[in-house]
This record gives structure tokens, C-alpha cells and sequence, in this order.
């Protein structure tokens, strides 16, 4: 199927990224399905296109077209009827998305694909209210959804092979680095950064290394690699030989729990809560955790900026 339409429920900050992206394209037709048109409902994603444009990444006739492009509608009827591609942004209750999606069903084709944009709930659970549970479809944007490439398809017990690539088809066309995944808790990104976090967080937790040696270690270290490199790049870069030898050495002294670690427990006691109380794993103030967050932002921006050239 070629998506014409479509269609981002939930005007928060993941559906406000996901409208801008997909209105890029001046193919499509963007509708933002909204509970109520507020009067600034324009502004989170004018402020996103005003920060992008400051650093080179845009220019304002884009931003002009991505605005102009995007329809803010009420109306279930308006919104779902002539959908192509329907993507939810509601909050991460399993109940809360079952009936969304059944509730649309009531307004859409029966060929419109319903994508669910959680990060961590099964979609096979979330199409479980749906009539046409085949056409139900993980896309997981990872936040900033504007900024970051990555897009995890994720197939359920029941989703066709047609709607994974129409959903893989309008990724791609829109920019977008999707990846195909089975159906298993976390995809494949999660699973690979808690992985890490979980060795990370027993380093500390056993005294090998402290929270900021171990945070300096991933940033100036095999950090700098991960854009260009992947892991399974990498081991056939270095050689699948080498790749066993260390497995064979190291694997056994590595983290292997299966429940969180008991300091996080305790700094939940405590009230530490990380950047926002102002103490993690590290004291933080107000100006450092705002530089941290502005870091994150301007390096992703350039990195988009990048990619335009």
C-alpha cells in the first residue's frame, strides 16, 4: 500500500516530534489528532523547528512547509476515515492503548495500519481488543523522535509481512532508520542499552570502578565508535576468532542478575532521584543537568545537520 494519509494520535511531546517528521514530506498528509485545539498547539513544534534552524539544520522554508503541512483535528471521523497509516502516542498503559486502537477501528479501514509507538509494551498485548489484529504494528521512535533515526519495527504474534514493509517503506521515506524486530520485551535497542546499564551499574556497585570513571570510559572509549560501528561490525572487524578468545576469558565474570541492583532500591528510599532531585549516581545542579539536556540536543541536531550535506 502507498500511505497518503497519515494520521498522529496524542499531541504531546512524542506526537508533536512524529507530526513534524512526517510532514516533512510534502507528499503526505499530516493530521494530528488532538483532544481540544488550544491556542498555542503550534508552539512545541515551532520552538523544535526554531532550534534546528539556529544550528543549520534547516532552513525556514521547511520549517514554514512542516507547519503548514501539519492539521490539527477532533473529530474521530475527520481524523480516521481516509487514514493510511495510523500511529498512537498515548501513555504507556497497556489497557489505555487496547482501547484507543479498538475505538479507532470503529472509524477507519479495515486496511489502515494501526502502529503503536511504545517503547516497552508488547504489541501483540496492545492489538488484543482490535478486530483486524494483523494490521496492528510496533514503531518505536526513540526520543527526541525528530532527532534520533532509529525506528524499531516490531512484528507481533499477528502482523502481516505486508503491513512490516509498508511501515519499513514510509520509515525509510521519511528519513528514518527502521529495523525489523520480533516481539520480545525491550526490541533490540532497549535490550542492548540495559545490558550495558546493568554492567555499568555493577561496576559501581562493587567498587571496580565509581559512576563517572565508568561514564568516562563508554564516552571516550568504544563511545566514539558506536556511530560508525556496531557490535556485530565490529566483531567481524576485529575477527571471530578474537571474538571467542574474550567471551571464553570474560564472560564469566560478568553481571548476570536478574533483578535490579539493591543500590537503586536505596536511592529510591533516599529520594535521589538523578538530575531532577539533583542527586543520582552524581551530584547535579540545576545549570549542569540543563547543559547536560541542551548537549544531548545540539549534538543530535548537528548529527542531522550532518546528514543533510
Amino acid at each position: 500500500m502507498e500511505v497518503k494519509n497519515v494520521v498522529v494520535v496524542g499531541a504531546g511531546m512524542m506526537g508533536n516530534s512524529l507530526a513534524q517528521v512526517f510532514a516533512a514530506d510534502a507528499d503526505l498528509c499530516v493530521k494530528l489528532k488532538t483532544r481540544e485545539l488550544k491556542p498555542d498547539r503550534l508552539l512545541p513544534i515551532e520552538s523544535n523547528l526554531d532550534i534546528m534552524i539556529a544550528r543549520n539544520a534547516m532552513t525556514e522554508e521547511e520549517k514554514a512547509r512542516i507547519i503548514a503541512g501539519i492539521n490539527f483535528v477532533t473529530d474521530d471521523n475527520e481524523a480516521y476515515a481516509d487514514a493510511d497509516f495510523i500511529i498512537e502516542c498515548y501513555p504507556e498503559v497497556t489497557e489505555t492503548k487496547q482501547d484507543l486502537f479498538a475505538h479507532i477501528e470503529k472509524f477507519c479501514r479495515a486496511d489502515a495500519i494501526l502502529a503503536t509507538n511504545t517503547s516497552v509494551m508488547s504489541p501483540t498485548e496492545i492489538s488484543e481488543k482490535c478486530k483486524h489484529r494483523e494490521r496492528v504494528v510496533g514503531a518505536h521512535f526513540w526520543n527526541p523522535g525528530h532527532l534520533i533515526p532509529l525506528v524499531e519495527v516490531v512484528k507481533s504474534d499477528f502482523t502481516t509481512e505486508e503491513v512490516m514493509q509498508d511501515t519499513i517503506a514510509l520509515l525509510k521515506r521519511v528519513g528514518k532508520k527502521p529495523v525489523y524486530c520480533k516481539d520480545v520485551p525491550g526490541f533490540v535497542a532497549n535490550r542492548l542499552q540495559h545490558a550495558l546499564w546493568r554492567e555499568a551499574i555493577y561496576m559501581v556497585e562493587n567498587g571496580i570502578a565509581d559512576a563517572k570513571a565508568v561514564d568516562d570510559a563508554c564516552k571516550y572509549g568504544p563511545g566514539l565508535r558506536w556511530p560508525v560501528l556496531g557490535p556485530m561490525e565490529n566483531s567481524d572487524l576485529v575477527g571471530i576468532e578474537l571474538t571467542y578468545n574474550i567471551h571464553n576469558y570474560i564472560l564469566k565474570s560478568l553481571a548476570d542478575n536478574h533483578e535490579p541492583s539493591y543500590l537503586l532500591r536505596e536511592m529510591l528510599d533516599r529520594g535521589d532521584l538523578g538530575m531532577k532531585s539533583g542527586k543520582g549516581w552524581q551530584e547535579w545542579t540545576a545549570e549542569q543537568a540543563s547543559a547536560v539536556s541542551a548537549g544531548l540536543k545540539e549534538y543530535l541536531i548537528d548529527y542531522n545537520a550532518k546528514q543533510r550535506k
